[in-house]
């Protein structure tokens, strides 16, 4: 009994509909750098969460002695008082990762109100809001921040509150213009004759039309939320002692500029997170602009 060969045209059709049912990802998300960013992000997010297991001092715990360099029993030394300093810095990254994400999203959810009311509205309220927009934005980010979060006293929430003052209007002033080039739009006309309210047409019609380029400056923005964050501490503003964050870990580091470890990794796990952030709203921005071949673009994983 002889067996019979396969059919070649069968074989091409099963390959056929084996790649049909392989994910297809944007090639945006395929790039070097944004897979970094990927890496970078989902390794801070582990670390976040399985922090407590990660860190093997108490990050607050004075038992050891002052300025050891990087060793086996302490990876990244001791600072000034006797702290283990890779405890500090796994513990600031559960203090400052999820302080950004939460100051991001009330910034974005202000700011996108303000310029959605502001772009469908127009007229008098229109003008009236991009003024108060103007007059953020006729100050430095930080040098607001830091009148706001001194006249508030240092703390980690005041910070939060002035990096929030700072931040909306960037969000506003996006938000407005992508809703001034859509409510003439035919079928937002088309909702207007159908009875539906401003409310029912910011969030069934124009919401979904405008979400992506939000979420892409919200992402870069994480980063320079980190920053902001970090430089208000870093300043006194911020997180007081014996708070393990990042930018207050740096300026520790700074008063004993001879023992490098206290401030070089604190300062690197800021650098890591702005650096990924901003590679991975580069590619989300790629990924969401259609008129780029990158984005349009698709490959077989």
């Amino acid at each position: 009994m002889t067996a019979t060969a396969p059919n070649p045209v069968d074989e091409l059709d099963r390959r056929r509909r084996f790649r049909m049912r392989r994910v297809r990802l944007p090639r945006a998300w395929r790039r070097p750098l944004a897979v970094i960013g990927l890496v970078v992000v989902a390794f801070w997010v582990l670390v976040v969460i399985f922090g407590p297991l990660i860190a093997p001092y108490d990050p607050i715990a004075q038992d050891s002695a002052r300025y050891l360099p990087p060793s086996a029993e302490h990876l990244f030394g001791t600072d000034g008082v006797g702290r283990d300093v890779f405890s500090r810095v796994v513990s600031g990254a559960r203090i400052s990762l999820p302080v950004a994400v939460g100051l991001v999203a009330l910034s974005l959810a202000i700011g996108s109100t303000v310029g959605a009311i502001a772009g469908y509205a127009g007229g008098v309220v229109d003008g009236v809001l991009m003024r108060i927009v103007d007059l953020f934005f006729s100050f430095p980010a930080i040098v607001l921040a830091m009148a706001v979060s001194a006249a508030l006293g240092p703390s980690l929430l005041n910070a939060v509150a002035a990096i929030v003052v700072v931040s909306w209007p960037a969000y506003a002033r996006v938000t407005r213009s992508l809703v001034l080039g859509l409510r003439d739009a035919n079928y937002i006309q088309a909702s207007r004759l159908l009875g539906a309210s401003a409310g029912r047409a910011l969030l069934r019609d124009i919401a979904p039309n405008v979400i992506g380029p939000i979420l892409v400056v919200a992402t870069l923005e994480l980063g320079n939320a980190i920053l902001l964050l970090s430089g208000l501490s870093f300043l006194g503003l911020g997180a007081v002692p014996p708070t393990p964050e990042w930018g207050a870990m740096v300026a520790d580091g700074a008063r004993a500029f001879y023992n490098y470890w206290v401030a070089l990794f604190p300062g690197l796990a800021i650098f890591s997170v702005v650096l990924a952030f901003n590679f991975i709203g580069d590619a989300l921005r790629d990924a969401l602009d259609p008129r780029t071949e990158r984005a349009v673009g698709n490959v077989e994983v």
